[in-house]
């Protein structure tokens, strides 16, 4: 023990303090201004938020926002306002308060100094007092220029309007209880998709008033090439496809591929039994220059796929469940929320201990739905669970965190690149989840002899209060309860065991319940071949366990698979196989010839940055790719699953 650490423990000891430290204390930091705490009662009067989003070429939209200054705020004199944070569906705190700029606050024509709150970021403190019964705001969103900077959401054809991204609001008050009148104004002949409603649409469109909650779950879709598809029955609630695009000819849908959309909605209803919305419009951004997106809301949702979405209708098939996805959550995540997600304004903090029935679930009926609909066929949704069943089956990461632990993943990582993306594990609760309800749906089908199934759970859980818009919450126990009111089991175990503990395999019970094994082959799936085809990859993960594209990059090395234990990093780039210059093609024959000469080994040059370096994988399995294959004799459940109701 060095003099001055047993000096330190003598003076602990004997309770004296020596004059070496008997130093003067600095004085504590002043405890910064409070936020108040949401209360549920009524704010007085109403907010006024207009934005322009005219400026596209410097991606820029400005607001102007009014603000009545309620009476306890004088008296208090300073008035709280919020910059949104915590953004439903996303689940962690996103909002982009680094895009926020240029706070002007003025009152009666004379200005006001705004001081942020230091711990609170989000938290703007304005000085009030009966002076000031309004307050007018200035301020823009910075929106970002290229996807380096954020996702793009203004280009030369299409404007997003996030309205959580241009709006604050007063702390103190439970967002339902905060009355707004919007309007946008948008580039000359341009036209407008959103769940808001407004008595005539032009430039300049004031949207009818509706609570603060209700206007951030109602984003916007703007467009110069804009088409509008309605695909309900008449007399049914209507439910439109609003559909924006870089270019006029991406909107050449045929009646068959519209009809596949009104199909889904139809699919959709007939599972869950009920439409928690007066309208539903679905957003749909076709585009290489908006970023992408797939986002829930109540009476709408925000979906971007790719220009050829109908006029490449025989390739854009693995991108074509998005659709069901996001329209089940109106059911699954926005009028059925988990009791920890619920929370009363968008800046208090939520929990993601359900995720993986928010998500998980939401995952299982967008591949199911998508299917029963048309518009994947039952084969196509067959190759993508096959894929996503290996995928998780070789996760890595399963040895040692649990599938319950991912849910945390939205604040822990938010969606940023990981280095060992299967080690790690990242929001594994969306396609484990899926595996996991489908073992649960073919069990509940073989345990009840095929009298009942997870689409009477779908019913009696989320299709409750037909037509209520009012959000009904659910604990772990809840779901336990809806599902041994359609099939007694141990259903607690069922799930704890899946959630809770660590395994060495997904679960994928649910595909041998259903008559199918997973396997794998020397041939890509069609569905496989698409997605390397749209992402410019050579997917050789299940076999060398590397993700490589058409320049050599490797995007992704599988955490102990062959690639890794042979010293390759994701990132680094092949320059040569087998002494010849880099091409995907070179690659795959590399594999096929080393299964036919167990003496030949893969060599590759690889370059990290400045420096150069010959690998060699000895792989010898060749080329693998997970498929779904029959087992005889069994019952074909999964087929029934992906059979549309009637």
């Amino acid at each position: 023990m060095t003099r001055l650490r047993l000096l330190v423990a003598l003076t602990a000891f004997t309770g004296l303090v020596s004059p070496a430290f008997a130093q003067p204390q600095p004085e504590p930091m002043p405890i910064p201004p409070s936020v108040p705490e949401p209360q549920d009662r009524p704010f007085p009067g109403s907010l006024n938020v207009s934005v322009d989003a005219t400026d596209t070429a410097h991606h820029i939209m400005s607001v102007h926002e009014t603000v009545p200054v309620p009476k306890d705020a004088m008296e208090k004199g300073e008035m709280t306002l919020l910059y949104p944070m915590w953004i439903p569906g996303d689940h962690s705190p996103t909002g982009v308060i680094e895009q926020f700029g240029g706070l002007s606050v003025q009152s009666g024509g004379k200005k006001i100094a705004w001081k942020r709150d230091s711990v609170n970021v989000a938290a703007f403190h304005i000085p009030v007092s009966s002076a000031t019964p309004t307050l007018d705001l200035h301020f823009q969103l910075l929106s970002p220029v290229t996807p380096a900077q954020g996702r793009v959401v203004m280009t030369p054809s299409i404007v997003n309007v996030e309205w959580d991204q241009v709006a604050l609001y007063p702390a103190g008050y439970f967002t339902r209880d905060i009355n707004v009148k919007p309007s946008v104004h948008v580039p000359h002949g341009w036209q407008i998709g959103s769940a808001l409603r407004a008595g005539t649409y032009g430039d300049e469109t004031h949207f009818n008033d509706v609570p603060f909650n209700t206007l951030v779950d109602s984003p916007i879709y703007a467009g110069r090439y804009f088409r509008k598809w309605q695909l309900n029955a008449p007399g049914q609630t209507p439910v439109s496809l609003d559909v924006v695009a870089d270019d006029p000819d991406s909107l050449n849908a045929t009646p068959a591929q519209i009809e596949a959309h009104r199909n889904l909605v139809h699919q959709a209803v007939a599972v869950f039994g009920s439409q928690h919305y007066d309208h539903y419009d679905f957003l749909l951004a076709l585009t290489e220059e908006l970023g992408g997106i797939g986002l829930e809301h109540h009476r709408s949702s925000e979906n971007s796929a790719a220009p050829g979405y109908f006029t490449e209708w025989d390739k854009t098939f693995p991108e074509r469940d998005l659709l069901a996805h996001e329209y089940t959550h109106s059911w699954n995540g926005k009028y059925r929320r988990p009791a920890d997600m619920w929370a009363p304004n968008f800046n208090t903090p939520q929990r993601g201990s359900l995720l993986w029935v928010y998500e998980g679930q939401t995952q299982y009926w967008g591949n199911v739905l998508a299917a029963r609909s048309g518009l994947v066929t039952k084969e196509q949704g067959f190759e993508a669970l096959a894929l996503m069943a290996a995928t998780y089956d070789n996760q890595s990461g399963r040895l040692w965190r649990p599938l319950e632990d991912t849910t945390n993943d939205p604040v822990i990582a938010q969606r940023a690149p990981l280095s060992w993306r299967d080690w790690q594990r990242s929001e594994d609760y969306y396609v484990e989840g899926q595996l996991m309800w489908l073992d649960a749906d073919t069990l509940i089908r073989k345990l009840s002899n095929g009298q009942h199934s997870l689409d009477d759970f779908a019913k009696l859980f989320f299709g409750t209060n037909d037509g209520s818009f009012i959000t009904s919450t659910y604990r772990f126990e809840d779901v336990v309860t809806a599902l041994n009111t359609v099939q007694p089991y141990d259903w607690a175990k069922f799930l704890h065991d899946r959630l809770d503990a660590v395994q060495p395999h997904a679960p994928l019970d649910g595909l041998l319940n259903g008559g199918y094994k997973l396997v794998y082959t020397a041939q890509p799936t069609s569905f496989i071949k698409a997605m390397q085809a749209a992402r410019h990859t050579t997917d050789l993960t299940f076999s060398l366990g590397v993700a490589v594209n058409a320049h050599g990059t490797m995007g992704r090395v599988h955490w102990m698979g062959p690639a890794f234990k042979a010293g390759i990093t994701s990132g680094e780039t092949i320059l040569a196989v087998n002494d010849m210059a880099f091409s995907p093609e070179r690659l795959i024959h590399a594999v096929t010839d080393a299964q036919k000469d167990p003496k030949q080994t893969i060599r590759l040059i690889v370059k990290s940055g400045e420096h150069v370096q010959t690998i060699t994988i000895p792989y010898h399995d060749g080329l693998r790719y997970p498929h779904l294959e029959r087992i005889a004799g069994t019952p074909d459940r999964l087929s029934e699953i992906y059979t549309p109701r009637k």
